[in-house]
């Protein structure tokens, strides 16, 4: 077992990487270590030429229910510079996830609060227990989800997301299903067999163009609508020269 800190345990099994938050007894709350034990682990799963999906999980009952009380008082002594810092760090995990060529997934059980619930928003699938529950809680603080607001926009609509921001409520897996927050619901005694059946089902596509798909669809959100077809266009050339398109028009021609 390959453990990047002791707040995040990283392993690869097969195709899988396998991110997993590791502190129980804080309901896996946010701080330093944590932030930069899961950008590791993502830097290390971009390197690996065989993995295909990155998930994220939270040990014990919990997903991750935001910054811990440490963070919060670090936050109140902290100067205007240094608090620009330390929200510089957590959009940089935001981002790395998107940059990260394969999926990230995060299977979402218990609490997902306040940047628990940024960092479940900011993977690329979403899948939770049907008793998880979600809610963007910093206003409760004085606080603004400030970061995750240019991914949960992009998630569910705008009437929803001023609504999720402002009131600070927490809501169902079911509701967050219903909106677009989250891909799938299982239910509790079935949820870690359906999360490994659903990620194992990446090893039955194409690993590049799974890759080449995660790329287009981001790199398009600034893009104006011819822009962003002439990207598909590039794209679509690319991907006729990989090695997995030749051998798939290979075996289909071959069936027919």
């Amino acid at each position: 077992m390959e453990e990047t800190a002791k707040e995040v345990i990283y392993t690869v099994e097969g195709t899988i990487a396998r991110i997993m938050l590791n502190r129980p007894a804080k309901r896996n709350a946010l701080n330093d270590a944590l932030v930069s034990g899961l950008k590791e682990a993502l830097r290390e799963t971009g390197g690996h030429k065989t993995v295909r999906v990155a998930l994220i999980t939270g040990a014990g009952a919990d997903f991750c229910s935001g910054a811990d009380l440490a963070a919060l008082q670090k936050i109140s002594n902290s100067s205007v510079i240094e608090n620009l810092e330390d929200a510089q760090s957590l959009m940089e995990l935001f981002a790395m996830i998107r940059r990260v060529r394969v999926p990230v997934v995060a299977a979402v059980k218990g609490r997902a609060l306040a940047g628990g619930c940024g960092l479940a928003t900011a993977c690329d699938i979403v899948l939770a227990s049907a008793s998880a529950r979600f809610g963007y809680t910093e206003v409760k603080i004085g606080f603004v989800p400030a970061m995750v607001m240019a991914i949960l926009r992009r998630n569910v609509s705008e009437k929803r997301a001023f609504e999720l921001i402002t009131r600070g409520a927490e809501i169902s897996a079911e509701e967050a299903e219903r909106i677009g927050l989250v891909n799938h619901v299982f239910d509790d005694a079935e949820f870690e067999a359906e999360v490994e059946a659903y990620v194992q089902g990446f090893e039955k596509v194409s690993r590049s163009a799974v890759m080449l798909s995660k790329r287009l669809l981001y790199h398009m959100d600034a893009m104006t609508f011819d822009a962003a077809l002439q990207s598909g266009v590039d794209l679509n050339a690319l991907a006729r020269m990989t090695e997995d398109c030749q051998r798939g028009i290979a075996r289909f021609l071959k069936k027919e």
